[in-house]
């Protein structure tokens, strides 16, 4: 049964019906109760759509992604898909947007059209201009992810700097004295990419307590630079035994490049990092990491958003997770034969 349905049995316009439904206009009394008397006759239960009319509401967030020119990791595309899943338990439809390169003008419509009851960022930058725009809108929003000045805006993210350093702690204790940092691409980084420069300032810190080397490779988000930045640090840093990655994406080329320099893991090298568990898995052997819960992460930032559009004026809120570093197969004590470090 639907609206017309309704329209022809109480003799009124489809907008009649819909004015009654939505309170947006003044209807007759008489006329209201012709229209409830035919919707009771019928159990007619208004759908989303008319409910959300009925609030004022559209019903639908929008989710801004990385620019689709680009390809998604296993990471992101988990974070996309745990947010679709419980924007449908909530009763709430998504809207896919995304920004950056020549994609401005998409999360622009979003913003300024008013098409969404409010938006879920990717991919924050520690400085980023969608956040600006966000509150300059007063249009409710959540992060994953966050910008250095993050008390203005509610947001749940993983503690990328406390985990690198448990990574490296986790490599020193086991004996090795020099360790690489492979990071996310070189342009997040000058983008100011807040995992990446996180991870950056944790692995600093803690290769420094320990007294060890440490070397930061950038990396691209793909199977050849995976391979090509392990040939670099070969080339470049023999004496280094182990590796700590946030770059889940380039693991396979780095796995195969391992395996070109017939580098066994772990006897002959370890790695260990932060990582959807399903990439961590699928590492030979299985990797060491802290699993990154996008699950439970993209849930909880709808939690956040419906939270933020019920009541715009409440604190914003902050999630900072650290999911344990779970020991697998990947990690093992240095060989006895790795070269000295001269410090």
């Amino acid at each position: 049964m639907n609206i017309g349905e309704i329209a022809r049995r109480a003799g009124v316009s489809r907008s009649t019906v819909s004015y009654t439904l939505s309170g947006k206009r003044s209807v007759s009394e008489a006329t209201r109760r012709r229209i409830q008397d035919v919707i009771d006759e019928l159990d007619y239960k208004p759908n989303a759509a008319a409910r959300a009319l009925a609030e004022g509401r559209t019903r639908t967030i929008g989710l801004v992604i990385p620019p689709a020119t680009a390809r998604l990791t296993h990471m992101q595309l988990d974070f996309v898909a745990a947010v679709v899943e419980a924007a449908a338990k909530a009763d709430l439809d998504v809207l896919l947007s995304p920004s950056g390169g020549d994609h401005d003008r998409s999360f622009e419509r979003l913003v300024s059209g008013r098409r969404v009851d409010g938006v879920i960022l990717m991919e924050i930058r520690v400085k980023d201009a969608r956040v600006e725009r966000l509150l300059r809108e007063d249009l409710p929003f959540v992060g994953i992810g966050h910008t250095a000045g993050d008390h203005r805006m509610s947001w749940i993210d993983v503690d990328y700097t406390t985990l690198v350093a448990r990574c490296v702690h986790h490599l020193a204790d086991l004996g090795h004295r020099a360790v690489a940092l492979i990071n996310r691409s070189p342009e997040l980084l000058t983008a100011g990419y807040g995992p990446g420069l996180r991870a950056a300032e944790g692995f600093a810190a803690a290769t420094a307590e320990r007294g060890i080397a440490g070397y930061p490779y950038p990396c691209g988000d793909d199977t050849a630079s995976g391979r090509a930045v392990i040939r670099r640090i070969h080339a470049e840093h023999p004496e280094v035994t182990a590796a700590v990655t946030l770059n889940e994406a380039a693991l396979p080329g780095i796995q195969h490049a391992l395996d070109d320099a017939g580098l066994r893991v772990p006897g002959g090298f370890s790695i260990a990092g932060v990582a959807a568990r399903q990439w961590a898995e699928d590492f030979r052997p299985p990797l060491t990491a802290a699993d990154v819960p996008a699950q439970q992460m993209g849930a909880q930032a709808i939690e956040l958003l419906v939270e933020r559009i019920a009541e715009p004026a409440a604190p914003p809120r902050h999630i900072l997770l650290t999911p344990p570093v779970s020991l697998r197969a990947s990690t093992a004590p240095a060989s006895s034969h790795a070269e000295p470090v001269v410090h």
